[in-house]
């Protein structure tokens, strides 16, 4: 017998960014989980407590998780069975990645909202110092609120920000009042998504990898050229390659190999990786289980290079 899917709402961000008020807020609203089982799971617990009294009427269970070891699949499994849950609400931990957390959710979780919650103040000293942490919570977020804004603050150092790392997102500024103020900035990209052919220069890869990555639909059937390494993977058959560069977020520890699944129809022998400059039309697969769209690259023209100025792409 299949276990009945569970809805999951993420709130994320770092230690005193308002959090648990913004998640008591949701959680109380007359609407939102009426006649459930609500299971809260917090996994960073801050000065401000949940308050039970609050959520009169509903039935709102719980449960802290203070300790990495407790994420793992059959201890969430059982959490939800356990509290017979409907509906998770999870307050995650602004310090721990979101792998640990994504990887390890069964089956019959599945993430349907995802909030980034920061104080507007000192988010940008956040991003600085823990620039890996905050990219990996921005970047998988489906709404982004800057708490504590004030009032005709400049944005824009904000919006840039953000907008390096997720395009798609919705941004609010949230003032001392509760007020939330849309983001209505306009965000080009540095290349001509509307060109004959869309040119990546080297200094934009990661702009343009985040961008293709989380809206693959809007390139399906464009031309593309861009420089990076070329990789056979033994897990990949012949004429079909890895071609990307690596990307660093913040430092060395966390650089990683972000790629494209790249169809070569011509013979193309590769004993070890090499830059080259690439021309290529985008195909995109959709994953309709996962609600996924997937960009693959069938190349029409190759040729070796010297490497970009900067090796390592950054945003």
């Amino acid at each position: 017998m299949s276990k009945k899917n569970l809805p999951i709402y993420l709130f994320l961000g770092p230690l005193e960014s308002g959090k648990t008020t913004f998640t008591s807020k949701i959680v109380s609203n007359d609407k939102f989980g009426l006649g459930k089982n609500v299971l809260i799971l917090v996994c960073e617990e801050g000065e401000t407590e949940y308050d039970l009294s609050k959520f009169t009427g509903k039935n709102v269970t719980l449960h802290v998780i203070d300790d990495l070891t407790e994420l793992n699949t059959q201890a969430l499994d059982d959490l939800a069975e356990t509290n017979n849950a409907d509906i998770i609400v999870i307050e995650y931990n602004g310090m721990w990645h979101m792998s640990s957390l994504i990887t390890n959710m069964p089956e019959n979780w599945g993430v349907y909202e995802s909030v980034f919650l920061v104080d507007a103040s000192v988010f940008e000293m956040y991003f600085q110092n823990f620039k890996s942490i905050i990219i990996d919570k921005i970047n998988v977020s489906n709404t982004i609120i800057f708490n504590r804004y004030k009032n005709n603050a400049d944005t824009n150092d904000l919006h840039r920000i953000v907008r390096t790392v997720n395009r798609r997102c919705k941004i609010f500024y949230c003032d001392d009042s509760g007020v939330m103020n849309p983001d209505e900035t306009e965000d080009p990209l540095p290349f001509d998504i509307n060109a004959e052919t869309i040119i990546i220069k080297d200094e934009d890869y990661a702009v343009w990898y985040n961008d293709i990555m989380n809206e693959a639909a809007k390139y399906q059937g464009k031309s593309v050229r861009f420089k990076a390494l070329i990789t056979a993977r033994p897990e990949l058959p012949k004429n079909v390659f890895a071609i990307g560069r690596y990307i660093m977020t913040c430092c060395e520890a966390d650089m990683e190999f972000c790629w494209l699944l790249s169809l070569y129809n011509r013979y193309y022998p590769l004993q070890c990786e090499k830059w080259v400059s690439v021309t290529a039309d985008v195909m995109v697969q959709n994953y309709e289980k996962q609600n996924l769209d997937v960009p693959v690259l069938k190349i029409t023209d190759l040729y070796e290079c010297d490497p970009p100025k900067e090796p390592i792409a950054t945003f």
